[in-house]
């Protein structure tokens, strides 16, 4: 398993053995890794995983967790709106309470 990719994050570790436990039902090897910031050997079972596998098992690996809808279809989500872009009323808003701004109202 030298190329490994990503198929699914769990929460825990008990969810994690659970996806992990789908696939090899299927036939695939996977292995847990915990999320990047929560390598902390104090937190036993406790903090995020991630269940990867061989990078040549991901599309297989992603239709079984599809069909046991664990994880969500990514054609399905739409972009996000641009991040950092206020409408004006929001600003306008923020700044009246900073008071900055005159207020809306009046002088």
């Amino acid at each position: 398993m030298n190329d490994l990719a990503r198929v699914a994050r769990a929460t825990n570790q008990a969810e994690a053995e659970f996806v992990q436990a789908l696939l090899l039902d299927a036939g695939i090897p996977s292995m847990l890794r915990r999320s990047r910031g929560f390598d902390v050997p104090d937190m036993l079972a406790a903090g995020p995983r991630d269940v990867m596998v061989p990078s040549a098992a991901h599309d297989a690996a992603r239709e079984v967790l599809l069909q046991a809808e664990i994880v969500a279809d990514d054609r399905a989500i739409v972009d996000p709106p641009t991040r950092g872009r206020l409408p004006a009323r929001a600003l306008r808003r923020l700044l009246e309470a900073m008071r900055i701004y005159p207020p809306a109202g009046g002088p």
